[in-house]
Formats: structure tokens, C-alpha cells, sequence
């Protein structure tokens, strides 16, 4: 008996058993990262449809404005963080878009090589797009008579998916040629050209008031008129008023609702730098009942000598001004007459004014407009007015502008 309990007194001790290891710390993140990413990716091909839905609604609503949008392939794409549609050898349909246009009905074709459109996930109001040309522009079924194309393009668009608030276009070193008869010809290029559009007033869909600007940077405009060809800076600042909503519809539509409710056109900033010469014009137009601009413009041009051999309006001295290049009211007699005001300053300065037509008509407008200054420079102030479609410079024509409805 002693012996036992000496035995059971020395017996070594057991090992207690080792504690089984919990898994549920690993194994509860590991299950919610799980389920999150299938939410997750559930919710990306959800609004991935959603986003081929709106898309196919967007184009529904521009046709009903003569706008046909196409692709040869479309693919949405972009998971996880954002949204792309990709639109292979897409095609735009253009009719009405233009007064000539919404005569005749004859649509014009835009083929491009591919348009991307990107919205990021967590602001899908937000579209930006890239544009790879080139560009070949036809009437449909013709050979092209255009080309475009340019080093990088881009567009975007907030407010969406509804009527965008903001629309924005920036191409760099855009290159438009004219194919006529298979041969191209140089007609526009710059360094860089935009176009910004945006709701400063109203609403969409309640007479709203609609912003746009215009600004090319090195432009060059060729076999228009030799005064276009030399690189220059433009901006265009206008504000359009009279319009009822901005629902779907053809431009040519839009203007005439903009005459028929007594609106206009505000330019409210207008600038155009060539060299050193630099003109700058603000003011209202309107638009007549046969869809041409008419209004004044206050412009002040630095570098007014310059501009009068560039436009070859001597002609219209040297030649007694024929009626073509006369106002409309104004006769031949009343521009002679700005000639013979010269005669009775200096005697014989009309005749001189004749002989040498670009002083004869710079002193001449300098009797219309006024002695001013510009950015430091001597400058003069001109009325430019539009009377049903004629750009008057004083008394003279000097270009007719399109109707735009």
C-alpha cells in the first residue's frame, strides 16, 4: 500500500491537452470581404445595364432632334471603379441642324475611328469622352467632302443622365480639310480649339438662359478671305435668351423659338488678336422673322489701319462704292459724301482719298467711329451692325451671314 502511494505520489504529471484554436477570427473577415466583392460585383453589372439603358435612351432622344448616333460595336466595360462604354467605328447622322439643312432634309454622315466614354462609379453624373479620328464627313451615300482630325480630343457632360447642365469640347491641333474631286485641300487648323455650354438661368425644361464660349488659339481659316489665313486668337462669349426648354429638338427649331418669344443673342464678349492688330465687340442681336441676325455690336479695334487692305474694302472708294458693298438704305451718294467731308476738311484730300482708296476710306471711317484707346494703344470705336443678315462696317457691306432659320 505504501508502495502504491509512493507510486501515485511521484507520478509525473500529464500534459494538459492543447486548446483548440479559434477560426472564426480569420474565417468572418475572409466571409465579409467574400460577400462584399459579390455585392459589389453585382451592383457594378447592374448599373453597367442601367448604363446601356441610358445610353440607348440618350439615343432615342437625339433623333427626335435629327442627331443619329451609331456604333458598329459597343462594349461596357470598366469594372470595378467605373464605368466605359466603347463605341467601335461609330457613325452621326446630321439633319436639320442648319437652315439649309432643315430645307432641303439632306443629312449629313461623321465617321469616326472610335468614341470612349467614361464615368467614374461614384459620380456617374459625369461623363467624360474621347474622340480618335479621323474624321470623314459625306452626304449620306456620297464620297466624303470632308476630313478631320486632330492630336487629342475630348468631351464631357454633368448632369446626367437627364439633359446635361455643362457640356465641354476640346480638341487639340485640330486639322479640317475639303476633298473636292479626290483632292484635298487645307481649310481649317489651329493649336488648340473649345467649346464650353452651361444653364446660367432657368431651368432645363423652364425657359432657361443658356452660356456658351468659343475660344481657337492659332486658327487659320483658308480659301475664305486672305484677312482669315494668318493665325489668330478668338473668344466668343454669348448668352442665349427666348428659349422655352431645351428638350430634343433641331437648332433651326430652337432659334426660331428664340424670335418668336422676342429673345436674342448677347455677345457679351467677343475678342480677336491677329498679329497686333486686336478687335473686341460686345452687345444684343435679335433675329428677324426670316432668321437673320440683326443689332449692333460696339466694337474697338488697335490696329484699324491694318484691317482696311486685309478686308480690299479700298475697292468700294476707288470704285465709288458699288451698291453690292453699300448698306442696305444707304445710297451710293451718302458714301460719296463721306468722301466730299474730306474735301471740305482739306480741299482736295477726296480726291487724293480716291486715288489712294486705303487712306481714303481709313480717314473716312475714322469720321464714323471714334479716337480711342486700347490696352495702352490708339484705337477706334466702330458700330458693327447686322441689318437682316449684312455685317455692316459703317456704310460699307462687308460680309452676309447665314439665315439660322
Amino acid at each position: 500500500m505504501l508502495l502504491g502511494l509512493s507510486m501515485m505520489t511521484y507520478a509525473e504529471p500529464r500534459a494538459p491537452l492543447p486548446r483548440r484554436r479559434r477560426l472564426w477570427p480569420v474565417f468572418v473577415p475572409s466571409a465579409l470581404l467574400l460577400l462584399a466583392a459579390i455585392g459589389w460585383s453585382g451592383f457594378w453589372f447592374y448599373a453597367a445595364n442601367q448604363v446601356d439603358v441610358q445610353f440607348k435612351g440618350w439615343q432615342e432622344r437625339e433623333a427626335k432632334s435629327g442627331r443619329v448616333y451609331d456604333c458598329s460595336r459597343r462594349e461596357v466595360g470598366g469594372f470595378p471603379f467605373r464605368f466605359e462604354v466603347r463605341c467601335a467605328d461609330p457613325t452621326i447622322s446630321l439633319t436639320a441642324q442648319t437652315a439649309q439643312q432643315f430645307a432641303t432634309k439632306t443629312p449629313l454622315t461623321a465617321k469616326l475611328s472610335e468614341i470612349l466614354a467614361v464615368a467614374q462609379i461614384y459620380d456617374p453624373t459625369r461623363v467624360i469622352a474621347e474622340f480618335k479620328g479621323p474624321v470623314t464627313v459625306s452626304e449620306t451615300g456620297q464620297q466624303p467632302f470632308a476630313t478631320a482630325n486632330w492630336s487629342l480630343g475630348h468631351a464631357s457632360a454633368a448632369g446626367l443622365p437627364t439633359l446635361p447642365k455643362r457640356i465641354s469640347m476640346e480638341f487639340n491641333d485640330p486639322v479640317i480639310e475639303r476633298i473636292v474631286s479626290g483632292v484635298t485641300a487645307p481649310f481649317f487648323s489651329a493649336k488648340h480649339a473649345e467649346w464650353h455650354v452651361r444653364l446660367v438661368e432657368g431651368e432645363l425644361n423652364d425657359h432657361p438662359v443658356i452660356e456658351s464660349v468659343l475660344r481657337s488659339e492659332g486658327a487659320s481659316v483658308q480659301g475664305v478671305h486672305p484677312v482669315l489665313e494668318a493665325p489668330f486668337d478668338e473668344t466668343v462669349h454669348v448668352k442665349l435668351r427666348g428659349l422655352n426648354d431645351f428638350a430634343p429638338k433641331s437648332w433651326p427649331e430652337r432659334f426660331r423659338e428664340i424670335q418668336a418669344n422676342g429673345g436674342g443673342i448677347d455677345v457679351t464678349e467677343s475678342r480677336i488678336q491677329q498679329g497686333d492688330t486686336v478687335a473686341v465687340a460686345a452687345g444684343t442681336l435679335s433675329l428677324t422673322p426670316s432668321g437673320h441676325l440683326d443689332g449692333q455690336l460696339q466694337m474697338t479695334i488697335a490696329g484699324f489701319e491694318k484691317i482696311v487692305p486685309a478686308l480690299g474694302l479700298e475697292k468700294a472708294l476707288a470704285e465709288g462704292a458699288p451698291p453690292s458693298n453699300v448698306a442696305p438704305g444707304v445710297s451710293t451718294q451718302d458714301v460719296n459724301k463721306v468722301i466730299d467731308s474730306l474735301d471740305r476738311i482739306i480741299p482736295g484730300l477726296g480726291k487724293v482719298a480716291r486715288k489712294n482708296a486705303n487712306a481714303g476710306l481709313i480717314a473716312g471711317l475714322n469720321l464714323i467711329g471714334q479716337q480711342t484707346t486700347f490696352e495702352g494703344r490708339p484705337a477706334r470705336a466702330i458700330t458693327l451692325r447686322f441689318m437682316d443678315g449684312a455685317l455692316l462696317l459703317g456704310p460699307l457691306r462687308v460680309a452676309q451671314t447665314p439665315a439660322l432659320f
